[in-house]
């Protein structure tokens, strides 16, 4: 994230709940010359899988890091946020940045699914996924009456189509595994790919994004290159058992949309995933 004020990113896992915007009190400051914006990102999980967000970006002083990270616990909870927010003296924020951004973390981020927050300036915009269209107006009604007139919010938020939601079922919390380094799947991974190929095979007109993940150890280049490489494994499995390669994609984000911490080795394997999402 750079320059302009960009200040909080939620994705929801593949997850990704969200943050929303920032209610300026003031008129904004903008950064000086040269100067990089204040910014938080943060990655969230699939709700109900226990997964924590992941908090990242830039902010210029400890206060604030302390402040948005104590917001987040207390939607999430002390063990729910895992904490990657730099400090770094040089980045400029608008007045009162953190109270804002506190008062509008609130429990109802908690029910966008695989999304995104993002702020530019006054110009934000939320993405991702929630369970009714009365809810994805209300979520984006409730931030709007909380943010100052000079704000603007595009709203990207849908209702996940009901193939995804299938899709989502069969593969539940499982992982699908591959030979150690490799982009091979190992036997417990085809069988899951095996009881998907059928759901597939109903989807009717629709397109199948195919996205590989890895966790963050080695080097990042490495992984993104295994990340794309068992994506196209995947997709030549599913091929082999009837799936139109037409409507499969694939695409390798190596380690940069984590679901879990990768301090712990139970954080690593969740990370190390094949993500499934369904278009329209």
């Amino acid at each position: 994230m750079n320059c302009s004020l960009r200040v909080l990113v939620l994705s929801m896992a593949c997850g990704l709940a969200l943050v929303p915007a920032v209610q300026a009190q003031q008129p904004q400051q903008q950064p000086a010359a040269g100067a990089t914006a204040a910014r938080v990102e943060t990655t969230a999980a699939a709700v109900g899988k226990g997964e924590p967000v992941v908090a990242g970006g830039q902010v210029p002083d400890e206060a604030t890091r302390a402040a948005v990270i104590e917001a987040l616990r207390r939607i999430y909870g002390p063990s729910g946020v895992i904490d990657k927010i730099e400090v770094v003296s040089t980045v400029s924020m608008p007045a009162n940045w953190a109270a804002n951004v506190q008062r509008l973390i609130t429990p109802s981020l908690k029910d966008i699914h695989r999304g995104q927050f993002q702020i530019e300036g006054t110009q934000m915009a939320l993405s991702g996924e929630v369970g009714n269209e009365a809810l994805r107006q209300k979520i984006v009604s409730d931030m709007a009456n909380s943010l100052n007139p000079t704000y603007t919010i595009k709203n990207s938020l849908r209702v996940p189509v009901s193939e995804q939601i299938a899709v989502d079922q069969v593969l539940g919390n499982r992982t699908i595994e591959f030979e150690l380094g490799s982009a091979t799947l190992t036997s417990k991974g085809r069988a899951i790919l095996d009881e998907m190929a059928p759901i597939l095979q109903k989807l009717t007109n629709k397109s199948v994004a195919v996205v590989g993940h890895t966790d963050n150890a080695g080097n990042r280049t490495s992984n993104l290159a295994l990340s794309q490489s068992r994506a196209e494994s995947v997709k030549g499995y599913l091929v082999g058992k009837g799936i139109d390669p037409m409507t499969l994609t694939t695409s390798g984000v190596g380690p940069d949309q984590p679901v879990a911490s990768n301090a712990t080795d139970e954080g690593r394997s969740r990370n190390r995933r094949i993500e499934f999402r369904v278009g329209r």
